[in-house]
């Protein structure tokens, strides 16, 4: 019994340091800047800075809701690269990855990034979602759910947590920028 304990560890030990040593020899990732001391330099992390501030116009999402009529919320920041990085920020920050996923590609809710919109995909129908959530939105438009994904519970509102309207709108165009689905069928 012990002659098998020493075979284990000593295999195992074999094992970790060849494994070590083939760390060693392969070359530092090309972002990882190395020092004249041939120590790697920590980096820091690089930041957006701050954030584009929000129009003069900006109200939160449930009075910008009350105020527009059905089919009539567009998205000023349609295909603006800044604002994609903005969006990913703010879907990051309210939580939208926890059911979502990172990139859109679903988990407990459905995907985002498919072709396949549980409610619908234009600008007016992804807002008022997202600040009324889905039950709310059924409620108030008259609208029911016109596609099917196999995870399809109800979506809370997030127009009392998220500020401004200006926030969701930066969140839609993020949205936008992960479709992955037929790009005939984007309604936006």
């Amino acid at each position: 019994m012990k002659l098998h304990h020493l075979l284990l560890i000593l295999s195992l030990s074999f094992g970790l340091l060849s494994a070590t040593a083939k760390a060693a020899d392969e070359p530092v990732a090309a972002e990882q800047a190395i020092g004249a001391d041939g120590f790697a330099i920590p980096q820091q992390k690089k930041k957006l800075g701050d954030a584009p501030p929000p129009p003069a116009d900006a109200m939160s999402p449930l009075e910008r809701v009350k105020i527009t009529p059905i089919g009539e919320l567009k998205n000023p920041y349609k295909d603006n690269a800044d604002m994609v990085k903005w969006g990913q920020k703010r879907y990051m920050g309210n939580s939208c990855n926890g059911c979502h996923g990172g990139t859109g590609g679903g988990g407990m809710c459905p995907p985002i990034s498919n072709e396949t919109w549980v409610y619908g995909s234009d600008d007016d129908t992804l807002f008022r979602l997202i600040a009324l959530g889905s039950d709310e939105y059924m409620k108030q438009t008259g609208k029911t759910r016109k596609g099917r994904e196999n995870v399809v519970g109800p979506m809370p509102a997030f127009g009392g947590i998220i500020k401004t309207d200006d926030e969701v709108w930066r969140i839609v165009t993020f949205l936008r920028s992960i479709y992955r689905g037929d790009p005939s069928r984007a309604d936006w």
